[in-house]
């Protein structure tokens, strides 16, 4: 019987997070209300080349839905150059504050791609992308949102009800393929409405003011992107 109870209290446990409400998580949301956001070109701590395009152009579109104004990309970035930002490393260096002198923004948010691994082992295949995302007021300068979280897509083959040794090479050869031409924007655009379930709803959401009691899973504040150690596709 100590047995099962050992086990039981053990199920229950795994997988439990720490939940809070979006309010307790994200204070300064509320007191700020900002309504307009820039989004900055994500920094690509990644081994994919790729991977700043696809994010760069999924973000706009959840996070409108979510109740923001989000400045178009490209005006942003013709904007930008013309100051002498070209990469968003650059950027890094400016003032929260001068992106309101810029476009008259309430917030600018700045991305940080941690991994995007794509793994193959045999008869299994899978793309994992983890995002930090980190909200600051164009206001004080202070950081008002910020989260990060992974997504895993699996990318494996079905080879039917077909068994044996044929069965086994036809997902081994399915899986391949499905993973080698696997839409990378698809996935991007997952990661980024899965993140952004974390954060408040703006102005322009039916919910606006009405989710502060919401729970969402309690993430740490977020370390350095140096502090990073992402591992490239296998």
């Amino acid at each position: 019987m100590k047995k099962i109870a050992f086990i039981l209290i053990s199920l229950s446990l795994v997988g439990c997070g720490t939940y809070v409400t979006k309010e307790e998580f994200a204070p300064e949301m509320y007191k700020d209300h900002p309504q307009t956001i820039i989004v900055l070109p994500p920094i690509n701590k990644s081994t994919s080349a790729e991977a700043k395009e696809y994010y760069s152009t999924t973000i706009a579109e959840p996070l409108t839905q979510s109740g923001y104004y989000v400045y178009p990309m490209e005006v942003v970035n013709d904007v930008l150059q013309q100051e002498g930002l070209y990469d968003t490393e650059t950027m890094l260096t400016v003032p929260p504050q001068k992106f309101r002198e810029f476009f008259g923004a309430d917030a600018v948010l700045y991305l940080t791609i941690l991994q995007w691994n794509t793994s193959y082992m045999i008869t299994s295949g899978s793309v994992t992308v983890k995002v930090a995302y980190e909200l600051k007021s164009t206001y004080t300068g202070d950081v008002i949102w910020f989260y990060d979280d992974a997504v895993t897509i699996n990318t494996s083959g079905s080879s039917g009800n077909t068994g044996g040794w044929a069965g086994l090479l036809a997902q081994v050869i399915t899986t391949a393929i499905t993973t080698a031409v696997t839409d990378y924007v698809p996935i991007a655009r997952q990661a980024n409405e899965k993140i952004l379930l974390a954060i408040p709803f703006g102005k322009y959401h039916k919910l606006y003011n009405a989710d502060m009691k919401s729970k969402i899973e309690k993430k740490k504040a977020l370390k350095p992107v140096e502090e990073e150690s992402p591992k490239g596709p296998s």
